[in-house]
C-alpha cells in the first residue's frame, strides 16, 4: 500500500434549487473527513468571473460551468484513506449523511478524482 498522500478531488453537478441542501451536505462530510484524520480543504461554488478576466491561452481554454461545485481533501496515506472508509460506514454522522442523502442527494451527479502532487 502507497505511503503517498490520498488526495482526492469531487466535482458536483448542481441543482439550483437546493444549494442549501449541498451546503448542509458539505458541512456534515467536512466534520466527517476530519473526525477521521483527513485535510479537508473546503467545498468551492461556482462564481461570476471578476470583471475583465480573460483567458490565459485565447483558443485553447473555455469557462467552465456555472453549476459545477469542487470538495478536495487528502489523507496521509492509503491506509489512512481506508481507514477513513470504514469507520464513516460505522459513524452515527455518516450513517445518517448517508440516509439523509441516498435517495435524493442535492446534486445531480458528480465524478471522483484521485490526485498526486507534481514531485
Amino acid at each position: 500500500m502507497a505511503k503517498a498522500p490520498v488526495t482526492c478531488e469531487v466535482r458536483y453537478r448542481l441543482d439550483p434549487g437546493r444549494i442549501a441542501d449541498f451546503q448542509d451536505y458539505a458541512r456534515i462530510w467536512t466534520t466527517l473527513i476530519e473526525r477521521y484524520g483527513g485535510a479537508h480543504h473546503g467545498y468551492f461554488l461556482p462564481r461570476a468571473k471578476p470583471d475583465g478576466a480573460g483567458m490565459s491561452f485565447p483558443g485553447a481554454g473555455d469557462e467552465g460551468a456555472g453549476d459545477i461545485a469542487v470538495a478536495l481533501f487528502t489523507f496521509p496515506d492509503e491506509a489512512a484513506y481506508l481507514l477513513y472508509r470504514s469507520k464513516v460506514a460505522e459513524d452515527a454522522d455518516g450513517i445518517a449523511a448517508n440516509a439523509r442523502f441516498a435517495e435524493n442527494p442535492p446534486f445531480k451527479s458528480y465524478e471522483r478524482t484521485f490526485l498526486q502532487p507534481l514531485p
